[in-house]
Order: structure tokens, then sequence, then C-alpha cells
């Protein structure tokens, strides 16, 4: 199983950017894919995750209003639409997939994409 995240980058206060997360290895009909983020000196956090067989998503209370998860089932790419950007989003985000239902907690994924830069400035 491989997912390669990119999109990250750098952006100013109210701005908006667009990461995306391709999944490939395994069908993913029954997985959760998430996103999650890292800011130095911190414990990574959950942003929110789609359940590919229902298409329902959930959101940290954070993030929730601001930034919306999608995907392709075709191609099982899931993105991450972030919108009313803030500098406390700025952080290292990481796509996820796991296959126990849906979780907030990173113990529940047990495979990892790469971490993908946003820093957002003041």
């Amino acid at each position: 199983v491989q997912l390669q995240a990119s999109g990250g980058g750098l952006v100013q206060t109210g701005g908006s950017l667009r990461l995306s997360c391709a999944a490939s290895g395994r069908p993913f009909s029954d997985a959760i894919m998430a996103w999650f983020r890292q800011a130095p000196g911190k414990e990574r956090e959950f942003v929110g995750a789609m359940s590919w067989n229902d298409g329902r998503t959930f959101y940290a209370d954070s993030v929730k209003g601001r930034f919306t998860i999608s995907g392709d089932n075709g191609n099982w790419t899931l993105c991450l639409q972030m919108n009313s950007l803030k500098p406390e989003d700025t952080a290292a985000y990481y796509c996820a997939a796991g296959f126990r239902g849906t979780s907030r907690s990173t113990a529940d994924y047990a495979y990892w994409g790469q971490g993908t830069q946003v820093t957002v400035s003041s």
C-alpha cells in the first residue's frame, strides 16, 4: 500500500490550499482515509476523515467549516480543501488509511503517506 500526498505550500492568512493523497496497492472501498497534521514540537493531531464506503466525512472542531474532504473512488484519491487558513494551521500534513472504522486516533491507521508542508504566514 502506498499513499502519496501532494499540494502543500506557503500561503498568507485567509488563503486557500488543496492537498491530494493518492492511494494504491489494494482496494480501499472499506477504508477510512484521513488527514492528520503535526506542528513542530507538538503531537500529530486529527484533521478530518472520510469513509469510502458511504462518503461520510468528519472533522476536528478546529477546522470544521473551513476544511472540506472529498474523494474520487475511481482512482482512490482523497483531497483536502483548506480555506480561510490561519497561522495555527501551519504543520506537516499526513494522509492515512485504516480499516478499523471511523477514528480520530493515529493508532487506528495502518498506512501513512509522507508529510506535505503547509505554512501560513501572518
